[in-house]
């Protein structure tokens, strides 16, 4: 109940301190659990991907976030997780496999991190790791705007079609670094066609 109400007000803010056009709603999927998966340009991005998809975004976010009691409180009832960037937060992937696997929606930007200038940085090997280990499928998703983000400023965000488990890649059983690598790299070129540019 929170997290509909919290999203309804998200909804209207974007809408008034930005120009957005969201196309592609027919490619997300209804009463399944997946993993949705986009570029990252700002702190406004977890907003922006949530604009199609009505289920319940859950997010990794960084442990700092969760310094500020205000801050933490809300986005923790939104659902965010916090993470020890850089330390192999074990905790963090058992609770994103959890999400996945209760059948709820887990967003993950598999930069790790935001791009300064919007073009895409080469993916970590996060999202793939996960994907692997719970066999879930992948939204690709594309925020598309052009310079730095301003007030009313046009941006498009986009959802391509579903990426099922079995095109990513994986072998039946396995578990190599070459694998995720190339499922990482999946990833990203279907974020990449979005945009209408070259995944690195």
């Amino acid at each position: 109940m929170f997290y509909s109400f919290a999203r309804a007000c998200c909804m209207v803010l974007i809408r008034i301190l930005f120009s957005v056009e969201v196309t592609g709603r027919e490619n997300v999927p209804k009463g399944q659990g997946f993993m949705l998966v986009a570029n990252h340009r700002s702190n406004f991005d977890p907003l922006f991907v949530a604009a199609g998809v009505k289920q319940q975004i859950c997010f990794m976010a960084k442990a700092e976030l969760f310094h500020n009691p205000l801050l933490g409180w809300l986005i923790k009832c939104l659902g965010a997780f916090p993470v020890e960037r850089g330390k192999g937060d074990s905790g963090a992937i058992e609770w994103a496999e959890g999400i996945v696997q209760a059948g709820k929606v887990l967003g993950m930007f598999p930069e790790g991190t935001r791009s300064p200038d919007g073009k895409l940085l080469r993916a970590k090997s996060g999202a793939a790791m996960i994907a692997m280990q719970t066999h879930t499928d992948v939204l690709p998703c594309a925020v598309c705007y052009e310079g730095k983000l301003r007030f009313r400023m046009k941006l498009s965000i986009r959802y391509g079609k579903l990426l099922h488990f079995e095109e990513l890649g994986f072998t039946p059983g396995a578990n190599s670094p070459r694998e995720i690598k190339e499922a990482s790299r999946r990833m990203m070129e279907q974020i990449a066609g979005l945009m209408g540019k070259e995944a690195i």
